[in-house]
């Protein structure tokens, strides 16, 4: 069997769509569809279903993927592996710009040291694994485990979030209710308030009644307005660590079970075959065991 045929049959499968999976091998959607019919005449039966947007995979097709993908995956592991090639590569990374300067870019230095070069691009969520499913990055870092069949994920990190001001502000509160606290303005990142909405519900059991005073899409210009006094906010606690230490910043409450967030490390099925992809994958991994 062509393994031509066998390539295009699981990156139909992994892309949920004739469309997408021709940009992914760089064939037109009519070659895509082709190879795919030629398969099926060869297997004997249907292994997609057409569907209004996209496809989805027939039991015979969930069934040939299952036997066939990892074997492709090492073939091409095979075919990318050099094991005599020392030339320096570039990683293409995606990661939220406080996580960016404060852990990520650190734990990756020594890779430069030893001639990776680096593209980052200082995004979020779905923006970053569109970016990756497409190919414009290497690995993403973000707050969202994909579903996308392309897409191959670890948890990178657990990282606590803490409610703070600064000590003149936190006089304002009085008691630690939500009412008090609401008294304070609140510096936030969306109109919506999705920190101190996700904290108030994890800690009080409801929401915010307020709205924010400062909405800057920034978590470090969030922290820099609160150093100066403008409101209180939710921060993960790297960034906002020094301050609390150095009494710029003072936490306004300590709950039994601290909220959390989990960081994905992600990557397209595949390419952690590619030697300066597999070494900042595994770099990043052993430093976030530290973090």
């Amino acid at each position: 069997m062509d393994l031509t045929l066998l390539r295009t049959f699981v990156t139909v499968h992994r892309a949920g769509s004739f469309t997408r999976a021709a940009r992914l091998l760089g064939l037109s959607q009519p070659a895509v569809t082709g190879q795919i019919r030629s398969l099926e005449r060869l297997v004997g039966r249907p292994l997609f279903l057409r569907l209004p947007r996209g496809v989805s995979p027939t039991t015979a097709g969930d069934e040939l993927a299952r036997k066939v993908a990892p074997h492709l995956d090492a073939l091409l592991e095979i075919a990318q592996a050099d094991l005599y090639d020392d030339s320096p590569r570039t990683l293409y990374l995606a990661v939220p710009a406080e996580l960016a300067s404060h852990r990520v870019l650190p734990a990756l230095a020594p890779l430069v040291g030893e001639g990776l070069a680096l593209r980052v691009a200082l995004g979020r969520g779905e923006e970053n694994l569109a970016g990756l499913a497409a190919g414009h990055y290497d690995l993403a870092v973000g707050l969202t485990r994909p579903k996308d069949r392309l897409l191959t994920s670890t948890v990178l990190c657990d990282e606590e979030y803490v409610l703070v001001t600064s000590p003149e502000r936190a006089a304002d509160a009085g008691g630690r209710g939500p009412e008090e606290l609401e008294r304070i303005p609140i510096v936030e990142t969306g109109e919506d308030l999705p920190l101190v909405t996700r904290y108030w519900s994890a800690v009080f059991d409801t929401g915010p009644s307020v709205d924010g005073t400062v909405v800057v899409p920034d978590l470090r210009a969030v922290l820099a307005c609160v150093r100066a006094g403008a409101g209180l906010a939710v921060l993960p606690r790297h960034l906002c660590r020094a301050d609390l230490e150095a009494g710029t910043l003072v936490a306004l409450l300590d709950p039994p079970v601290p909220p959390l967030r989990t960081y994905f490390l992600s990557a397209r099925i595949g390419t952690l075959a590619r030697p300066h992809i597999a070494r900042a994958h595994a770099r990043l991994l052993s430093a976030a065991a530290r973090w």
